[in-house]
């Protein structure tokens, strides 16, 4: 499957600079493995925290 970087840069609210930004294969590989998830998960305020963990998910989308 041919990665659609580019594209996927156009919808990446993702505000840390690192090597994954736009490969959303391997961003969600690595926070799952961190046991978070990644910028895309969480509304633009939230993402800024960096706070990236299950708790900050459910507490931003009051769940």
């Amino acid at each position: 499957m041919e990665c659609k970087k580019e594209q996927n840069l156009k919808h990446c609210n993702c505000t840390y600079p690192c090597d994954k930004k736009g490969v959303c294969c391997d961003c969600i590989a690595y926070h799952l493995a961190m046991r978070e998830l990644p910028a895309c998960c969480f509304p633009d305020k939230v993402e800024k925290t960096y706070d990236r963990s299950f708790k900050a998910f459910a507490k931003a989308w009051n769940l």
